[in-house]
């Protein structure tokens, strides 16, 4: 149970307990099982690695923890709150957030707007004092605009903050999307793919600031990526996912030398 499980360290980083715990998890989709009696936890200030083939079930697992899909089985705990069914706004007002793999920015945005809206769960005055810009509402917005300027000088996006999304390069909008998750001040950040479709140098930028965001924030990071080079540099354990099933999990050093998982996903032993 969350609570139970000694600290742990990492390198020069210090990992805690369990702060999510995944337990049997079962997902299907008509007569198509997507996710089979799936069960690991995610400790405390670790960078968490989800890894599996295409369709091995891995956006599906990110999907049943942040409330998207309602698993049929299995029960999700979060800081020793166990949950089965609950929605994306619930388990965001917990301290869970998610960037997705295909971006879904407001395009016609300026960069700061965007992040903006990562604050909304946390706004206090109502519609109608935000709406007319009434004394509390204006006192809080300039609060929360000056939390996402950090995030933009945290995210070296400065130069862009008054330009439209849908203008940026590829790569900058995967930062302005975790930009948007970082402005929730989440326990647990759930990143999908963060680095799909990026070129070398956009991949070393993004690895720093996840590494950043897990150092300087102490956020918790759950990530699912293809790159085999980037999950064994930055994460402390992996978990490997194959057809919806559960075939490794450990360290990166343990899961590159399983067998089951170099038959299924890495293909050969050397």
């Amino acid at each position: 149970m969350t609570g139970q499980n000694p600290l742990a360290v990492s390198g020069s980083k210090v990992i805690g307990e369990v702060i999510l715990d995944v337990r049997n998890i079962s997902l299907r989709f008509g007569g198509v099982k997507a996710l089979t009696d799936i069960s690991f936890n995610v400790r405390e200030h670790e960078v968490r690695a989800i890894i599996g083939p295409n369709g091995a079930g891995k956006s599906s697992m990110l999907n049943c923890i942040n409330g998207v899909y309602t698993p049929q089985e299995g029960q999700i705990t979060f800081r020793g709150q166990t949950f089965s069914h609950m929605n994306s706004r619930q388990v965001a007002e917990m301290g869970v957030a998610r960037t997705f793999q295909n971006l879904a920015l407001f395009k016609g945005m300026s960069v700061i707007d965007n992040i903006m809206t990562g604050r909304n769960l946390k706004m206090r005055t109502n519609l109608f004092q935000q709406a007319f810009h009434l004394g509390p509402a204006r006192r809080e917005e300039a609060e929360h605009r000056a939390h996402v300027e950090q995030i933009i000088d945290f995210l070296e996006i400065q130069a862009y903050r008054k330009t439209p999304v849908g203008r940026l390069p590829y790569g900058l909008q995967k930062r302005v999307d975790l930009g948007r998750a970082l402005a929730m001040e989440p326990q647990v950040l759930l990143l999908d793919e963060p680095m799909a479709g990026m070129n070398v140098e956009e991949k070393q930028d993004m690895c720093r600031f996840i590494l950043d965001v897990n150092d300087e924030f102490g956020t918790t990071i759950v990530l699912i990526e293809h790159d085999m080079g980037v999950v064994m540099d930055i994460s402390d354990r992996v978990v490997v996912l194959d057809y919806g099933k559960k075939i490794g999990d450990g360290t990166p050093e343990e899961v590159r030398n399983n067998e089951d998982v170099i038959s299924a996903y890495l293909g050969t032993s050397h």
